[in-house]
């Protein structure tokens, strides 16, 4: 049993995850507790206030270890690819026997020691196939009997001032950062499957003042781009329209409004508030088109930086990100980016939301990253995880007790 804990660092929230690979034979997971706090202290990425994020991600641990009755002191933390630095390497190493996770790992160092960017700091290193002996290339060699072992790394790092940023909030928290991930690798480790593994595709998560598109050639990461638009400017277009302020907007576009005027109500309306403390009634049709269009411009700027980032014909393109659960949303990728597109839907039970589709995913790279170098890992002792385990068990059985006392009664 591995039982991990995962953090994303988002512009408007931090999410914090704990979930459990029961069975090794599978990549099943399944989440113990997730929580989500809101912050202030982030912008695009980076952040712009250590306090402010620090005491939110304590609040957000805190509500994690009162539901979980144990403390959280490792995780492993998704950021957003900011200011990174792409390099591939050649690293061969010789093989006495058959090859171990230790051969693969240090393989990985190799590549490592390598670097000369002195002001950056290495946060991911991924094997693009391994090739043995005769140019036998294998995703996992483990077990295989070979006199060299070689590979092309790709090595993605982030600035040092950046990352000591980060880790500076995480040390105020008495949080143990045990890796780092980029989130656009965070994100393929959630939606990945045997049928895109080999082929040439694209990540577009959809965030709040900023929208990723990531570029994925046989299940690695080799370009990234970001765009300055995102959730926020729907709210910023929803108040402009009905002079609402930015929550009020917000709480309109994530409850009333929908992605596409062809499934809205035009006799539906609701009462809001405005900037003037005047109730005004917002028709679900017209609030829509505004949101329509803004989601319209969004998806097409996207088409245009795929092309940038590849002349290469792509096999596949997957959404996610908060606003990609709005009704309607697939409809819109269809007309603009073509049926390869497709939204990502969630069904983890306990996540069905695609704004945790990074922090899940942040938890499936590590434990592959563990599974290819041979290693176990696990974040909690045996007692903490008897202690969760017990507690869960618990409050099912209240559950049940309860529902069953309500069928009798």
């Amino acid at each position: 049993m591995n039982m991990y804990t995962a953090i994303e660092l988002g512009t408007n929230s931090i999410k914090v995850l704990v979930a459990n690979k029961a069975n090794k034979n599978n990549d099943k997971f399944d989440v113990i507790a997730i929580e989500e706090v809101k912050t202030i202290g982030m912008k695009k990425g980076s952040i712009i206030n250590s306090k402010i994020v620090s005491q939110d991600l304590s609040e957000c641990i805190k509500k994690i270890e009162k539901k979980l009755s144990t403390s959280i002191k490792k995780a492993i933390l998704a950021i957003a690819p900011k200011d990174i630095i792409f390099n591939i390497t050649d690293s061969e190493i010789d093989i006495d026997e058959e090859v171990s996770g230790d051969d693969i790992s240090n393989l990985i160092k190799q590549s490592m020691e390598k670097s000369d960017k002195f002001d950056y700091e290495l946060i991911t290193s991924s094997p693009i196939g391994f090739k043995l002996d005769n140019n036998k290339v294998v995703d996992d060699p483990k077990g295989y009997n070979c006199s060299k072992l070689s590979s092309k790394i790709v090595n993605t790092y982030i600035s040092r001032k950046e990352l000591y940023n980060i880790l500076d909030v995480f040390k105020i928290c008495d949080i143990s950062v045990i890796d780092i991930v980029f989130k656009p690798i965070a994100d393929y480790f959630e939606i990945h499957n045997k049928s895109i593994d080999n082929e040439l595709g694209v990540i577009i998560n959809m965030g709040e003042d900023s929208t990723c598109i990531s570029l994925h050639n046989k299940s690695i990461m080799i370009k990234c781009s970001t765009l300055d638009i995102g959730s926020v400017h729907i709210d910023h277009d929803i108040s402009y329209i009905y002079k609402t302020n930015l929550k009020e907007s917000r709480k309109l576009k994530e409850n009333f409004a929908l992605a596409s005027t062809r499934y809205a109500d035009k006799y539906d309306e609701i009462e809001a508030v405005n900037e003037e403390k005047k109730k005004i009634k917002i028709n679900q049709y017209d609030i829509t088109e505004v949101v329509e269009e803004r989601l319209k411009e969004i998806l097409k700027i996207c088409k245009k930086e795929i092309k940038n980032l590849t002349n290469r014909e792509i096999s596949y393109i997957i959404i996610l990100g908060g606003l990609s659960d709005t009704t309607g949303f697939q409809y819109l990728v269809d007309d603009i980016l073509g049926k390869k597109a497709i939204v990502y839907n969630s069904t983890t039970i306990g996540m069905r939301h695609n704004k945790y589709t990074t922090v899940m995913g942040t938890v499936k790279y590590f434990d592959d990253k563990l599974v290819l170098r041979g290693k176990e890992y696990n974040m909690f002792d045996t007692y903490d995880i008897e202690k969760i385990i017990n507690k869960d068990e618990l409050e099912n059985d209240a559950v049940i007790d309860e529902m069953f006392g309500q069928f009798n009664n």
